[in-house]
């Protein structure tokens, strides 16, 4: 699939990227590529890439002074700021291994973190260091900056780079170990798209640094195009700055996506500033609307596919209109193989394993090495995959047959009305039967009574039915007031 990929942007621009598989040598190559385009930004401070990975280079020198070994993991706890985004190189450029922990942990997930992987540092925003008092690690303000400035360390592309926390929808997290090689090639992976990506684009990067998503093609795809990548330490305060910021391109989960597009009906398409052209979404299902809607907008949004596991970019779409429901095709260099309806990966983005967690390391590959995806896929006659459940989701009918819940949840995301849905085994008069809840748009149904809402949707599903064999089909439809309970990526989580 490579050419489907490097035909989207031009050639010169092509010829000016290749796949860079250490970090340390990534920040030594966009301090002389980029040299003094403008780097980083928080809408008051600006720093050049030169001025950056300066001040990079300048925390590397206050790392090193702490004493610790090589390899030494250092948390890093904070929002998405300049002070995030630069220790984050300076920890993994450094030779160390970075974690980024989640905004929103509360001090005893701050302090099981840092013991269950054996972090010997933290570095923490000043409004989160109450949760940080007698961790029995390092601890040091996210501001920390030395006066002079140390060189890049030497490390092998299969030296660990960072741990990333994963789990999905269900169950509890586990930290995924990604290799230099894996985060570098996702952020290589991440650089194509259709039309000029060297133009110098405007990035915000509104997904969290400790999300994989957030990290690789909001942030190091970023810096490998030589994009301006602007902080988000507050949501609601960033969007209403997209005047100022004017974004040409922005890395979103769908329901950032939403958000974005109801402001845009209250308070027209100059709010997002008058320069975005391009929405890059994934992390969860993406509705076809979505993508309809911004496209009246004249704003291309996009969808992928990709997993904590893969340093996240494993397949992309640019065909969005004419393959809405698809998750692309894979990236240059990956190997797919479909087994069982289950897909599984080999290439340079696969992680080494789960952090101190044999047992499911082991589960998730094959004695022959390649990683189980748990993800039920199909693949259409154009080369396009389709995502069409997951493994562990799956409902076992009376009969024996599995059913994926996604795959019946599919087609309902068809319809303009439907904002989500969930499908999954319910038991009614003690006999398992298969049940939806609908989460409606509402301002498709405004004025109207919510009996005429709940008869829409009974039609839907009547309509889908039809359509599916009798072991498969619809018995119990909710129709919810409230929106479901979601993860940290905003996808519907399953344990409601």
């Amino acid at each position: 699939m490579k050419d489907y990929f490097y035909d989207m942007i031009p050639a010169e621009e092509l010829a000016q990227l290749s796949y860079i598989p250490t970090i340390p040598e990534f920040v030594t190559w966009i301090e002389q590529k980029w040299g003094d385009r403008p780097a980083v930004s928080d809408t008051v401070t600006t720093y050049t890439y030169k001025e950056f990975c300066s001040r990079i280079a300048r925390r590397r020198a206050y790392i090193n002074a702490l004493g610790l070994a090589k390899g030494a993991k250092i948390a890093i706890f904070d929002r998405n700021s300049l002070n995030a985004v630069e220790l984050f190189l300076a920890v993994t450029s450094a030779g160390y291994v970075a974690l980024n922990l989640p905004a929103s942990l509360p001090a005893p997930a701050v302090a099981g973190s840092c013991k269950r992987f054996d972090v010997e540092a933290i570095f923490v925003r000043d409004e989160f260091a109450p949760l940080c008092e007698g961790l029995p690690v390092k601890v040091c303000p996210a501001a920390a900056i030395a006066d002079e400035e140390a060189p890049v360390a030497i490390v092998d592309k299969e030296d660990t780079a960072a741990i990333f926390f994963t789990g999905g929808t269900t169950g509890a997290p586990k930290g995924a170990v990604l290799p230099h090689r894996a985060l570098m090639r996702g952020s290589f992976n991440g650089c194509f798209a259709p039309g000029s990506q060297l133009a110098g684009n405007r990035v915000i990067c509104m997904l969290p640094l400790s999300h994989i998503f957030g990290l690789v093609r909001s942030t190091m795809s970023v810096f490998y195009t030589g994009a301006e990548w602007f902080s988000c330490e507050d949501m609601k305060a960033t969007i209403g700055k997209f005047p100022q910021i004017r974004p040409t391109l922005l890395v979103l989960v769908p329901g950032i996506c939403e958000i974005l597009l109801g402001l845009v009906k209250m308070y027209g398409v100059p709010f997002l500033g008058g320069q975005l052209k391009m929405i890059i979404s994934g992390a969860a299902n993406v509705p076809p609307r979505l993508m309809t809607e911004f496209d009246k907008l004249g704003i291309q949004l996009l969808a992928g596919y990709g997993l904590t596991e893969s340093a996240n970019l494993t397949t992309g779409n640019a065909d969005v209109l004419t393959h809405p429901t698809s998750i692309g095709k894979v990236y240059d260099g990956i190997e797919t193989k479909v087994v069982e309806g289950e897909l599984w990966l080999k290439g340079p983005t696969i992680f080494t394993g789960y952090y101190n967690d044999p047992v499911n390391t082991a589960a998730a590959f094959t004695e022959d090495g390649w990683f189980k995806t748990g993800d039920l896929v199909r693949v259409d006659e154009d080369g396009f995959l389709y995502i069409v459940g997951r493994i562990k989701n799956l409902i076992i009918l009376d009969n024996g047959e599995n059913v994926s819940p996604e795959s019946i949840e599919e087609p309902f995301y068809k319809c303009p009305a439907m904002k989500d849905c969930l499908v999954r085994e319910e038991e009614v008069d003690g006999k398992g039967v298969i049940a939806i809840e609908f989460y409606p748009l509402m301002p498709a149904f405004e004025g109207k009574p919510w009996e005429e809402v709940e008869a829409f949707f009974r039609k839907l599903v009547a309509d889908v039915n039809a359509t599916l064999p009798s072991t498969h089909r619809i018995s119990k439809i909710t129709v919810r007031h409230e929106d479901f309970k979601r993860t940290g990526a905003m996808k519907v989580s399953r344990n409601q």
